[in-house]
C-alpha cells in the first residue's frame, strides 16, 4: 500500500510597520512659581529671624491676593556657612538661609502681579516659573488618537503605492511614550523695586507616538 504525504509549508506573514505621531497644542490651565527668599548673616539665628519674618511677609501678601494657603508648600530650606579666600586662608564671612515657597496660581492672568507682590515684600529670587495643565491625560487621548489615524493613513499610502491588499485591523500596537514638559520661565534674581512682570503663557504641546504593525 503506498502512503502519500502532504506537508503544509507554513509562510510567514508579510506586515507594514509604521509609525504614527499626534499632536495638540493647548494653554495651560494653571502656574507654579517658586520663589526664595535668601539672607545672610555672620550670626545665625539673626539670619534665621530675618528669613522667617520675610517669607512670612511674602505669605501674608500673597493670601491678600487670594491665593489659597493650601496652595503654597515650603519645597525647601537650607542652611550654608559660607567663605572667602584670602590669600590662601579659609576665611568664614557669615550664614546664607535659603527659604524656597512653591506657589500653585489657579488664575494665570494673575501671574505678573504674583511676582511682582513677592519681590516687594521681600522675595529676592524667583527660581522657577512652569505653565501646566490639570487633566493633562484627557488631551493626551486626543493626542493618541491622532497619532493612530496618521499610522492607519500611512499604512494606506503605502500599500495603495505597492498595490498590496493591506488588512483594515493593525495585529500590533505599541504606544511609546512622549512626555509633554511644562512651559518653563527662566529663572530670574529679583530686586526690591516695583515693577510690572509681562507674563505670556504660549501653549503647551501635547505629543503621542505610536508604533503599529499591519499585515497585508
Amino acid at each position: 500500500m503506498d502512503y502519500q504525504f502532504s506537508r503544509q509549508v507554513k509562510t510567514k506573514p508579510r506586515t507594514i510597520t509604521v509609525n504614527g505621531n499626534g499632536e495638540i497644542s493647548v494653554a495651560p490651565n494653571f502656574g507654579e512659581i517658586r520663589f526664595e527668599v535668601v539672607t545672610q548673616s555672620k550670626d545665625l539665628n539673626e539670619a534665621q529671624n530675618q528669613n522667617s519674618k520675610i517669607m512670612n511677609q511674602v505669605i501674608q501678601s500673597l493670601l491678600s491676593l487670594g491665593i489659597k494657603r493650601e496652595d503654597m508648600q515650603t519645597s525647601s530650606f537650607s542652611i550654608f556657612p559660607q567663605y572667602d579666600y584670602i590669600e590662601g586662608q579659609q576665611v568664614f564671612r557669615g550664614y546664607e538661609v535659603t527659604n524656597s515657597l512653591t506657589v500653585k496660581i489657579r488664575d494665570i492672568s494673575k501671574v505678573g502681579m504674583v511676582i511682582d507682590t513677592a519681590v516687594r515684600n521681600g522675595a529676592n529670587r524667583v527660581s522657577s516659573l512652569e505653565f501646566k495643565l490639570d487633566r493633562e491625560n484627557q488631551y493626551y487621548q486626543q493626542a493618541l488618537q491622532l497619532a493612530l489615524f496618521n499610522a492607519v493613513e500611512k499604512a494606506r499610502t503605502i500599500a495603495d503605492t505597492l498595490k498590496l491588499p493591506i488588512y483594515p485591523l493593525p495585529i500590533e500596537i505599541i504606544e511609546e511614550s512622549v512626555e509633554a514638559p511644562p512651559i518653563m520661565y527662566k529663572a530670574v534674581a529679583m530686586t526690591q523695586e516695583s515693577f510690572q512682570t509681562p507674563i505670556e503663557q504660549g501653549l503647551i504641546s501635547i505629543k503621542a507616538k505610536v508604533l503599529v504593525r499591519f499585515q497585508f
